[in-house]
């Protein structure tokens, strides 16, 4: 199948491309539900809130974002995309860009994928390029793996990512080791992508954060999207990528809505987004996190407080640029992950920050991460187990107490 697949990719030519630096815009979905029957209010922003006063609130505004509105969305350049449809269009566009690029995975081709991200792809580039799989991950994973080795840049959908704890040994002992085994004669520019997160009621199997699992591997990078822009951006930049890349996107982020440019762009694979600035204490956070933690910031900005937010967006390895710059300024860190507390990205960013960063803080460094449990199939006891706004008000507070 691989030489089929490199048949295909020697038939055109490479274009080059060049990258355009883009104003990022920043949304909140008021309420995230799943791809079908529901309905969303966008609140567009573009700077740092002007507060006014310090009037203290009498309680958690859950519904709000601590950024200016922006006032005149209409005049805006570029075009709305929701979030699937925006790695859509990254991935079309290198599919456009390069014949090498194909995708393989259950259900991807004329069905679309499991959240649309494929949809008519298959129409466009043929079966070969868009291949739909048997439910196997270990073998279409390692396909891919092998595909990479003879030239190709697959990129492999998990319809969801707790399967792909299927394809565990090929991700770990080929995908990210292969490069330095063969003695750098073979390069695996793979992208694993696919929908993870705590949604709505999924049950314990279906509501999986695989960060943990693959952030010791040698060898691979990981991002997580949380935003239209950057989901295309890092799409994009996976893609072209010589490393093999894991692209987390969060379930319930999909029908986020936002406008992105015209032109082309690509993001950095290993930077950090800040997303308002702030003198108080630095929130260190990423994917559907990012939309709690911006509700709190509300909150706080109405009782005094000015937090610093970092997505920090890469995941392996970490921005410490970034985050140290950060650090230095507020002198505070609160870390807030959707990932279990045992073994999470929290843990290990925590680390990362005291061995390099210590002497810059003033208090120890705080994680709020997700309960060490199954995830409740209940509702409420979901909610429960998931890091929620009011609990980042309290830790800020004490925080900076």
């Amino acid at each position: 199948m691989a030489v089929v697949f490199q048949g295909i990719g020697a038939t055109a030519a490479l274009t080059s491309a060049t990258s355009v630096d883009s104003k990022k815009l920043y949304i909140l979905s008021r309420r995230l539900v799943s791809e079908t029957k529901s309905t969303f209010m966008v609140v567009r922003s573009d700077g740092r809130l002007n507060s006014g006063s310090n009037r203290r609130a009498q309680k958690l505004i859950t519904n709000a974002v601590a950024t200016k509105a922006d006032s005149s969305p209409a005049t805006k350049p570029g075009h709305e995309l929701l979030l699937f449809e925006a790695l859509r269009e990254g991935l079309e566009e290198e599919m456009e860009r390069d014949a090498r690029v194909c995708v393989m995975g259950e259900d991807v081709g004329h069905y679309g994928g499991s959240y649309k991200v494929t949809k008519d792809l298959a129409n466009k580039y043929g079966d070969l390029r868009v291949l739909d799989t048997p439910i196997a991950e270990n073998s279409f994973t390692g396909m891919a793996i092998g595909a990479a080795m003879t030239g190709l840049r697959p990129i492999v959908e998990g319809m969801n990512m707790g399967f792909l704890l299927l394809a565990f040994n090929q991700i770990s002992n080929n995908c990210g080791m292969l490069h330095y085994t063969s003695g750098g004669q073979f390069t695996i520019p793979v992208v694993i992508r696919g929908p993870g997160g705590v949604g709505r009621q999924l049950g314990a199997e279906h509501s999986q954060r695989l960060e943990s699992y693959f952030q010791s591997i040698p060898g691979i990078q990981m991002v997580a999207c949380s935003t239209p822009y950057n989901a295309k951006g890092l799409m994009k930049a996976a893609i072209r990528s010589e490393n093999p890349v894991i692209l987390f996107e969060h379930v319930l982020l999909y029908n986020l809505k936002e406008r992105i440019p015209d032109e082309e762009y690509i993001l950095n694979l290993e930077e950090a987004e800040m997303v308002r600035p702030g003198e108080h204490i630095t929130i260190l956070t990423y994917s559907r996190m990012r939309y709690h933690v911006m509700q709190a910031a509300k909150t706080l900005v109405n009782k005094g407080y000015d937090p610093e937010v970092i997505d920090i967006r890469s995941l392996k390895p970490f921005d410490l640029h970034t985050i140290g710059n950060s650090v230095k300024k507020t002198h505070r860190v609160l870390i807030v992950e959707e990932c279990m507390r045992t073994g999470g990205i929290g843990a290990s960013l925590t680390a990362a920050i005291n061995e390099y960063f210590h002497d810059y803080l003033d208090a120890p460094v705080v994680c709020l991460s997700s309960q060490d449990v199954p995830t409740p199939y209940a509702g409420t006891l979901e909610e429960w187990t998931v890091v929620q706004p009011t609990q980042i008000v309290t830790a800020v507070e004490q925080l900076c107490r």
